[in-house]
């Protein structure tokens, strides 16, 4: 019995050598491979300043500034026409003239009589002035010089009737009138539009309210000139959130000194809420791992990983809020297989990044 214990014992002991001989040179193995292992060849990229917009993007419509409808306030026959489709019109420019020589006869009648009017008051009140005449004459004479002059401001706005003048400076609409052409009282004869500065009208969700504030950038695009940007800024904000949409109406001001853009034209509009300057890397250098952000800095000869706090971003690049410094080597490519520790090796490539990446701003 003694004898089968020493045996089993013995068997023991020879079992546990072998696992620690085994597992000694399987960590040996594993030291060698990793002294063997070259260090991973990354390239490397510092963090800039820059300034960062945040914005919010939208879309709306178009309108003129100023825009009326022109229509005859009375009837006659068109005898002179200066309206010119897509042309522009100056302030009080004539555009349309109905026959007016009935008016202006009346004009002229009206005129010779405060022209008579006036002499008679004139010498009534001479004469008032040495007891000849009574007063309630002199009185007199000035009702009927009023009434006349009131009679003529009445024949003056007649044939100012059959005028139309620009009311402001804008661009004539389309038009059919021909010269000769009988109008009636209320015809539309073209609209005219103020086109130098659009107003855009558009929606802003109700969590950006307390960063809107008059005066700030907007920036519009359309479909119709794809590769020009217009520039505005915000002039009015609505009183009211929308129930159904949970968005605060407001409205922009476009410039629109080259003519381009009309009334009722769709426009993405991009509303810059606040600027400032902060790190910006590429975006490529950023990994991730569940709700984890970070990247790796070369730091000595090796990877250190960093968390990082991202904000704003465009495609290419995207700020970061908290981690960095400016004087971190932020590592761009290779990063995908290392882990913290690695050695690595920093090489110069003008390619890791790709070209087009970067421009002048940032946008959330």
């Amino acid at each position: 019995m003694l004898k089968q214990c020493l045996i089993a014992l013995a068997l023991v002991v020879v079992a546990i050598g072998g696992v620690l001989t085994y597992q000694y040179v399987d960590q040996g193995s594993d030291v060698g491979e990793q002294r063997a292992r070259p260090p991973a060849v990354v390239n490397t990229v510092i963090p800039t300043r820059e300034t960062v917009r945040d914005r919010v993007s939208a879309v709306g419509s178009l309108r003129a500034l100023d825009a009326v409808e022109l229509t005859t306030e009375v009837s006659g026959r068109v005898v002179e026409l200066n309206l010119r489709s897509g042309q522009r019109a100056e302030k009080g420019e004539l555009l349309l003239r109905l026959d007016d020589r009935q008016a202006r006869a009346d004009v002229r009648v009206s005129e010779a009589e405060v022209a008579d009017a006036r002499r008679q008051y004139d010498r009534a009140r001479s004469l008032r002035s040495n007891n000849s005449i009574s007063q309630s004459q002199v009185d007199e004479l000035r009702t009927t010089l009023d009434v006349a002059q009131a009679q003529l401001e009445a024949a003056k706005t007649r044939l100012d009737n059959h005028r139309i003048t620009a009311p402001f400076s804008g661009v004539v609409g389309l038009s059919d009138i021909s010269q000769g052409a009988f109008l009636s009282a209320g015809t539309a004869v073209a609209t005219l539009d103020s086109t130098e500065r659009m107003e855009l009208g558009f929606s802003v969700p109700e969590r950006f309210i307390g960063q809107i504030t008059l005066g700030q950038q907007v920036q519009g695009t359309t479909p119709a000139f794809p590769d020009a940007h217009f520039n505005g800024e915000l002039v009015e904000l609505g009183t009211r959130i929308s129930e159904l949409s949970r968005t605060l109406e407001v409205r922009a001001l476009i410039d629109n000194p080259d003519g381009k853009l009309r009334p009722g034209q769709f426009m993405s509009a991009s509303l810059t809420l606040r600027e400032r300057e902060a790190l910006v890397i590429p975006e490529q250098a950023v990994l991730l791992r569940g709700a984890d952000q970070y990247v790796f800095v070369a730091e000595d000869g090796k990877a250190r990983r960093v968390a990082v706090t991202l904000g704003s971003r465009k495609p290419g690049r995207v700020e970061v809020a908290e981690g960095l410094t400016i004087e971190d080597p932020v590592i761009i490519t290779g990063q995908d297989r290392l882990s913290s520790g690695d050695r690595i090796e920093v090489v110069e490539d003008d390619k890791a990044i790709p070209e087009n990446r970067f421009a002048t701003s940032l946008e959330s």
